[in-house]
Parts: structure tokens; C-alpha cells; sequence
């Protein structure tokens, strides 16, 4: 058997499993660094308003666990299971001291149209100027429509953002979020 055809075969095999490996190691880091970038911090003072015209800002919220979850686009598929998700969820976080606190750059309207197409209980923010996504570094452009990507941040009594989600399943995410508080809470 003549083995010299099949070298090149196994080289380009070896480099694509190299390839691929480091791709996976890369978003590791990335997102681990991603993480060490917010948990310690202080969070981003922010100044917005509701579905309902209610305006809310960071400091209403300190001495409660706060839930900034952030999400592309009301009425989409993935946006609209994540928002039911913390519903179902929503009477748990008030038990456990938690605000939680939609945010999306789509604006008020939009965002009342949403929340009661949904009935949603929690308030959910129109940073439809960009301000809080971008100090949080999560705006993304789409041509020309810019998104917040679906990242969350959870934030201490304190105000000091202990974890950082920046990879986000809007089936299980709220769930998860819930579970960790509650984590929180214990170690205290």
C-alpha cells in the first residue's frame, strides 16, 4: 500500500482538529475574559424609560439583585420566549430580592406593544438612544439598524455586577439567572 497519497489527507486532517481546537480554546478565553472585564465592577449608571413611560435609573434599585437582561428586537422568536421565560419566573425573583429589568434599543412604543401583547409584569427599557447598551459594549450593526447583542448582567445590592452572560439561551436563560442568585444569596 502506497501510504505518500494519503499524507496530504492526514496533514490537512491534523490542521483542521488543530484548527478547530483553538477556535473552541479562542471563544473560551474570550468569553472568560469577557466575564473578568464586568464581574468587580461598579455598574453603569443608566436614566430610562418603561413601556408604560416610567422612568427608571440605577440607583432605584440598590438594595435588591438586579437582572439588566438585554435582547435584540421585540416580537422576534428568540426575544419574545426569553421575555416569557422570566414571567414564569417573575413571582421567584420577587421572592428572592430581584429586579428584573428587560433592555432593548427598540422605544417605548415598541416596547408597550410587546409587553402587553405578552403581559409582561417587569419593566422593560427603551435605550433606543444606545446609551446603557453601549456602555456595557453590547451594540451590534446590522447595516443600518444597530441591536444590543442578548448578553445579561447580574448586579449585586451594592450595585456591582457580579456575573456577566454573555452567551445567552433565551429558553433556560431566566432559570438560570434565578438559580444563581440564589447561589449568591447563600454565600452570604
Amino acid at each position: 500500500m502506497n501510504i505518500s497519497k494519503y499524507i496530504p489527507l492526514i496533514v490537512l486532517s491534523c490542521t483542521l482538529s488543530s484548527a478547530t481546537t483553538f477556535a473552541k480554546t479562542s471563544l473560551i478565553n474570550s468569553s472568560q475574559n469577557e466575564q473578568k472585564q464586568w464581574v468587580g465592577q461598579v455598574a453603569p449608571t443608566y436614566k430610562l424609560q418603561d413601556q408604560n413611560g416610567k422612568w427608571h435609573q440605577s440607583k432605584d434599585t440598590r438594595g435588591k439583585w438586579t437582572v439588566l437582561y438585554f435582547y435584540p428586537k421585540d416580537n422576534t422568536a428568540g426575544c419574545t420566549e426569553e421575555a416569557k421565560q422570566f414571567k414564569y419566573l417573575y413571582p421567584q425573583f420577587l421572592k428572592a430580592n430581584a429586579v428584573v429589568m428587560g433592555v432593548s434599543l427598540d422605544d417605548v412604543k415598541s416596547h408597550q406593544a410587546f409587553s402587553e401583547k405578552l403581559g409582561l409584569p417587569f419593566p422593560i427599557l427603551a435605550d433606543h438612544k444606545h446609551q446603557l447598551a453601549e456602555q456595557f459594549g453590547i451594540v451590534r450593526n446590522f447595516g443600518i439598524t444597530k441591536v444590543a447583542n442578548r448578553e445579561s448582567f447580574l448586579i449585586d445590592p451594592q450595585g456591582t455586577i457580579v456575573y456577566h452572560y454573555s452567551s445567552v439561551n433565551s429558553q433556560t436563560h431566566a432559570k438560570q439567572v434565578l438559580d444563581d442568585i440564589l447561589k449568591f444569596q447563600k454565600k452570604k
